[in-house]
């Protein structure tokens, strides 16, 4: 029964392993109410992302403008000149 006590009073603790690419992550939080420590390991795991979201992004160089200025000019395009229904022979 002393053994039971014991395990009970630690609790539940959250632990995790984030996995990106080659690259792994041990996240754990032992301190405080379930709720508390997956809180505590939300924001863990979200600054580790954003470090390697960070790291491995392409470069800012790359305007994304082109894209959609292109994407304008083809739907006034097609709302300019809708297609053009085929006519059936009978």
């Amino acid at each position: 029964m002393e053994g039971q006590d014991a395990v009970q009073g630690l609790g539940p603790s959250v632990k995790a392993n984030l996995v990106l690419g080659a690259e792994s992550f041990a996240i754990s939080s032992e301190s405080g109410i379930l709720s508390e420590q997956l809180s505590t390991m939300k924001e863990k795991s979200m600054v580790i992302l954003k470090e390697y979201i960070t790291k491995h992004n392409a470069p800012n160089d790359v305007p994304d403008e082109s894209t959609e200025g292109e994407s304008d000019d083809e739907g006034e395009a097609l709302v300019k000149n809708p297609p053009k229904k085929s006519k059936r022979q009978k």
